[in-house]
């Protein structure tokens, strides 16, 4: 089957997002069954009923979107390895103090740690935020990431990515939050929810996971289906003790027909 038919194929499936909590109607039930885990209909599927439940089909306003991408980028770097309070804290406990990248580019690396101590790993976070600001300045001559939003994506994600301390997600999460490209961020709850969906094995790194999704799902679904897995994998598909009884995507999910069928 050609691109352009699974395509169409998978919108017949795939509804517009309904109201939080709006059942799905018998038709579109009767698809799933027929889906390939990891094929383009059974992601779309999947996708589809997490927006009809968790409705994020229309990006919500980001607080921390502020025309400029070198805002998201520190965010998000604060936020590697602990929750979004902490991160929110040491953000702006930073940028209250210093609401200029220039003066935080002209701090030590130990004065930035004692400002951003409540997201952790203070030292190594501060240590890589004053060499980004310093590589940045020395690229572009100022502390600003806005002429990205002139480059083609696959040069914005090779600058990123060689940026010290930055990975496939958090590149990922400033391309879609911050500067509007197709990318798809995978967390702990996207690599979970989709191994359990037989869209990778359990051995797939995340990184290997966000390539796989961004290579087949369309880029007008990106952004909201990372939030909608995340809402999902928050609420319901647990790392412990999953909610598989009111999962809206149960019939869809081969680890609950396994069980079944035992």
């Amino acid at each position: 089957m050609s691109r352009t038919t699974t395509e169409n194929a998978a919108a017949k499936a795939v509804k517009k997002p309904g109201k939080v909590g709006e059942k799905r109607g018998s038709a579109a039930r009767a698809f799933e069954c027929r889906f390939t885990p990891g094929s383009l209909d059974h992601i779309l599927f999947v996708l589809g009923e997490l927006d009809a439940v968790y409705g994020f089909g229309a990006l919500p306003t980001d607080a921390y979107a502020t025309g400029e991408p070198l805002d998201g980028l520190m965010l998000t770097l604060l936020s590697q390895n602990t929750n979004d309070r902490n991160r929110d804290m040491a953000y702006n406990a930073l940028r209250a103090k210093h609401p200029s990248w220039a003066d935080v580019a002209a701090l030590s690396p130990p004065s930035v740690a004692g400002l951003i101590k409540s997201a952790g790993l203070g030292d190594t976070k501060a240590a890589r935020m004053i060499e980004i600001l310093d590589k940045i300045y020395g690229d572009f001559g100022d502390f600003s990431l806005k002429k990205l939003f002139e480059w083609e994506p696959g040069r914005v994600r090779e600058y990123l990515l060689a940026l010290p301390g930055i990975g496939p997600k958090t590149v990922a999460c400033v391309m879609a939050f911050d500067l509007g490209m197709p990318a798809f961020p995978v967390d702990t709850h996207v690599a979970r929810i989709s191994r359990r969906l037989g869209w990778a094995s359990e051995k797939t790194p995340p990184h290997k996971i966000q390539d796989f999704l961004e290579a087949t799902v369309p880029p007008e679904y990106c952004g909201a289906g990372h939030l909608n897995m995340i809402e999902h994998g928050r609420k319901v598909c647990r790392a412990r003790n999953p909610l598989c009884g009111g999962c809206p995507v149960s019939a869809a999910c081969p680890r609950q027909k396994m069980e079944a069928a035992e």
